[in-house]
């Protein structure tokens, strides 16, 4: 049987190490499962109290993808056997994936993501908890959960509201796949390379003065990244993010309607655009307004706060949201034909997203308590 996720420890000059962490299930675009998520929490945790482990780098294994996102059907299967109950699966799933996720964050060592080929949903939710995240031109990037009935959970009510103007609504509503230029400019990579430059990375971070500081070693691998960088971004295309920013901001102003309307309406001759308008308008109607509630939450919520808002979100979704519906039109049947809860975004009723919304848990009872 394969082995999900591989952890390997590179030796350097400097006598420091380097954890490597693969996610390995290469057929199914490295998607996380429950047991790929425990197994990253428990050998992170010991990594990062070891004073011998100096970086840590997480790639996936393929040249097709670095995550696709969380293998979410034993949450289906549990969310269809118990209706409108919240599941141990769900609960267990998201808990830990968001643990894991708050980890890479708050880190300390420099985390290293090789973000090459596809990164979707539960995927970017690892690369954006890198310190240092690499795109290349096969990165493929995007929060699709509009097209299952979530919304941009793993941390995106934190990176979303900090992109330029109305960009991570957009994205949100979208599932817009960015490539390497997007990234770089809403900031979810933060290096660029080509993916030949996998090797030469590594070669090149085994010779580098690694230390027991980690401030110095985060400058020795930004500095690293940066040189390598450099001779690529006069060759870089301009963003179509940031060439149609202004546009982008005029399409996602005003209220739920208002936007609705406005991609409704919108006539385009980009193909681009096209895509993530159609994505947008077939997206749930209970997923437009889970990203409008997620928008409004802004940037005052720490990051542990944002876990803890969408854990509550994430495991109601999928007891009595357009989740179980979703993925069973995507994923499980596969005929891309969902019939969602309500027929269009002005018929949600406000007190469906009040419910979705609102905490399953006492404060001192939240599975993610102990965050603060």
């Amino acid at each position: 049987m394969t082995q999900e996720v591989i952890f390997q420890t590179l030796g350097t000059l400097s006598g420091q190490s380097i954890g490597v962490v693969t996610l390995n299930i290469e057929k199914a675009l490295n998607a996380l499962t429950l047991n790929m998520v425990a197994a990253m929490q428990n050998q992170l945790t010991r990594w990062k109290n070891d004073d011998s482990i100096a970086c840590v780098v997480i790639k996936g294994a393929g040249d097709k993808a670095f995550c696709a996102g969380g293998d979410v059907r034993a949450i289906y299967h549990a969310s269809i056997a118990n209706p409108n109950n919240i599941t141990d699966e769900a609960c267990e799933f998201f808990t830990q994936e968001y643990q894991l996720d708050y980890l890479l964050h708050q880190f300390g060592k420099p985390v290293l993501v090789w973000g090459d080929g596809i990164v979707m949903g539960g995927g970017l939710g690892l690369m954006a908890g890198g310190s240092h995240r690499i795109v290349t031109e096969r990165s493929r990037i995007a929060m699709p959960e509009v097209t299952i009935g979530l919304y941009p959970d793993v941390g995106g009510s934190y990176f979303l509201n900090r992109m330029p103007g109305k960009t991570g609504l957009f994205l949100g509503l979208t599932a817009y796949n960015m490539n390497a230029s997007d990234a770089l400019y809403v900031n979810l990579g933060n290096y660029y390379l080509t993916s030949d430059e996998k090797q030469p990375l590594f070669d090149a971070m085994a010779k580098l003065t690694w230390s027991q500081d980690n401030d110095t070693n985060h400058q020795l691998l930004s500095d690293l990244l940066s040189g390598m960088t450099q001779p690529h971004l006069a060759s870089l295309t301009t963003s179509h993010l940031q060439q149609f920013q202004s546009q982008i901001d005029l399409l996602m102003a005003g209220d739920i309607l208002d936007v609705h309307h406005q991609l409704s309406t919108l006539n385009t001759e980009l193909d681009w655009l096209k895509r993530a308008q159609k994505t947008a308008l077939a997206g749930s109607p209970i997923s437009w307004h889970l990203i409008f509630s997620q928008a409004a939450l802004g940037s005052a919520l720490s990051l542990a706060e944002c876990f803890k808002w969408e854990l509550g979100v994430s495991v109601n979704c999928c007891s009595m949201g357009d989740f179980c519906e979703g993925v069973r039109a995507l994923l499980i049947d596969k005929d891309r034909n969902p019939q969602w809860l309500f027929t269009d975004v002005e018929a949600v009723e406000p007190s469906k997203i009040a419910q979705l919304v609102t905490s399953p848990w006492a404060a001192d009872k939240h599975p993610l308590a102990d965050f603060l």
